[in-house]
């Protein structure tokens, strides 16, 4: 009787034993899985590009942005106050077919920052230079930005644009979708187009003082979302 009972008592010790192994090496698999997509995820998400407008190919004449007349204007926020400035567009070219604008882009020139608003020099130049450093647009790894439209739509708003501009936005080595009206104009060889968009600064790895990643900022606060106004001209 006692043999018996040994017995069976040493083959529910042995079937526990199997069992629990078995659940530990699932346990181990499934977490070995997900810290493969964890790392898969987090390397996608830092290696760079990300674009979701598709490749055209824009049809008519190719038409050279006018550098000298273009501009980004640009304004951030924050708790206290905000401030305004320009960036240089770089060089560009609009395709332009039967008057209308069939694809086109243009670069960026982010060393070219400039602030509007503070008039004393040295602030100035503090806040350019923080501007162009790696808390924002790293203009000395990443000095140029791209803005490649991959179409355009007509519309009529109480606003007064006449189009839809569809895109990308590269800044800091990543791309991100952006569409926004304007008033676009195309004359015997000649275009002209304003926008105004905002843009979440974060989601180009743009997160100095921005209430998403840090706690207690209090009035040192800078709101995520940033102001573009586009002034872009083209032909002769």
């Amino acid at each position: 009787m006692k043999t018996i009972t040994l017995a069976l008592f040493g083959i529910l010790l042995l079937g526990s034993t199997l069992i629990l192994s078995g659940c530990s090496k699932d346990e181990t698999a499934k977490k070995e899985d997900s810290y493969k997509k964890n790392e898969k995820t987090s390397t996608q998400q830092t290696a760079g590009t990300e674009t979701k407008t598709p490749p055209v190919t824009p049809t008519g004449n190719k038409i050279a942005v006018a550098t000298e007349k273009s501009k980004l204007e640009w304004s951030g926020k924050k708790v206290t106050g905000q401030h305004n400035g320009i960036v240089k567009i770089k060089s560009g070219d609009l395709y332009v077919d039967n008057e209308k604008i069939t694809g086109g882009n243009f670069d960026i020139d982010f060393t070219t920052i400039e602030v509007l608003d503070l008039k004393d020099s040295e602030m100035n130049a503090k806040l350019t230079n923080h501007l162009k450093s790696d808390d924002f647009f790293g203009a000395s790894n990443f000095p140029t930005g791209k803005f490649v439209i991959s179409s355009i739509e007509s519309v009529n708003d109480d606003k007064g644009n006449n189009a839809k501009v569809n895109g990308s936005l590269t800044i800091k080595g990543i791309t991100k979708p952006v569409s926004f009206p304007a008033k676009v104009s195309v004359n015997n060889g000649k275009v002209s187009a304003t926008g105004e968009f905002t843009i979440d600064r974060t989601l180009w790895d743009i997160k100095f003082r921005s209430g998403k990643f840090f706690e207690n900022l209090g009035d040192n606060l800078i709101y995520d979302d940033f102001t573009i106004k586009l002034n872009l001209a083209a032909g002769a």
